[in-house]
């Protein structure tokens, strides 16, 4: 199909306001960096959602699903077919008294639980400022994390000791054909810093969370002013990136090797090894995804020949 055909199924079925054509990718991208995706399209509610799914199977068209872009790196040369951003923002709260089952951590038995339902596209410092105010606890480990619910369940994400797993009840997810359903703590497969999401071609569209109250928020404010200080201290925040670029080892720290391989503030082009923090790649300010890729393969290179060590990313390369 050519564009103005799919731009006019497109129109159809979901607000001109909601599609972008060319769109520059490193506008949407924590990273700064990528090439245009030929549709991008922002998604408010699950109606759209499956729209779009309608008009991508029956015309078989690409489909990539972002969430805010903080995990990934786009190619320069951009991205064919349709980019889908879940923006459904629903959060609910429903205080319980008692869970007759989960695949959780048996504390929660002991204590007053809150139920919260959330959208896959709601940020998770957002949440976290909600949850906050609300007097609920256990969801500060991701407070600092720039991604939304989709993408952190999608990975697992985690920080500071914890992950989504943790805390993950259920997900309601679509798959390809339009189906909508319900999957178990258990049945997301919650490995490190993957899920279900990573090898089933299903969209996140909300999420329960099961966390605690508490009977005053201080303890939660002082737990998440000392992640964020140790984010600013630790994490090279003032410039763009895609997080932690590579997985931790079983057996090992992967940025303390990168480390000692000397290779802190080493650059191909705009892409940089972070002077404070090994484990980050950084842009200071031009870099192209070639740069980045061509630096992540000199380091994976560099720690082998050194340690003897494999590295795997753990951000994701999309595009052409």
């Amino acid at each position: 199909m050519i564009k103005t055909e799919i731009y006019d199924l497109l129109i159809s079925k979901i607000p001109k306001e909601n599609i972008y054509i060319d769109e520059q990718m490193s506008k949407h991208t924590s990273f700064k960096i990528g090439g245009n995706a030929e549709f991008f399209i922002k998604a408010k509610n699950v109606e759209q959602v499956k729209e779009i799914i309608k008009i991508v199977s029956q015309n078989n068209i690409p489909l990539t699903i972002v969430g805010n872009g903080s995990n990934i790196l786009v190619s320069d040369s951009g991205i064919k077919g349709i980019v889908l951003k879940i923006e459904i923002d629903n959060i609910d709260i429903e205080k319980v008294e008692t869970i007759q089952s989960v695949n959780l951590n048996e504390e929660f038995n002991k204590s007053k639980k809150a139920i919260v339902r959330v959208g896959a596209g709601v940020l998770l410092g957002k949440l976290a400022q909600i949850l906050l105010k609300e007097s609920i606890t256990g969801f500060e480990f991701a407070s600092g994390i720039p991604g939304t619910i989709g993408g952190a369940v999608r990975m697992n994400a985690g920080a500071y000791g914890a992950e989504f797993k943790d805390i993950v009840l259920e997900t309601t997810c679509m798959d390809l054909d339009g189906n909508i359903f319900v999957l178990s703590n258990n049945e997301q497969k919650f490995e490190y810093r993957k899920s279900i999401f990573k090898d089933k071609k299903y969209i996140v569209l909300e999420t329960k969370l099961l966390l605690e109250y508490v009977e005053n928020n201080s303890c939660i404010k002082e737990k998440m002013d000392e992640y964020r200080e140790s984010r600013m201290e630790k994490q090279p925040v003032e410039f763009p990136s895609a997080g932690s670029t590579f997985k931790r080892g079983e057996d090992f720290i992967t940025a303390k090797l990168i480390d000692e391989c000397g290779l802190k503030g080493y650059s191909i082009g705009g892409a940089q090894v972070s002077i404070k923090h090994a484990g980050f790649i950084i842009n200071t300010g031009n870099a192209t995804a070639r740069d980045v890729i061509d630096l992540t393969e000199f380091i994976k290179r560099s720690v082998y020949e050194k340690f003897g060590k494999n590295i795997e990313l753990e951000i994701e390369v999309i595009g052409e």
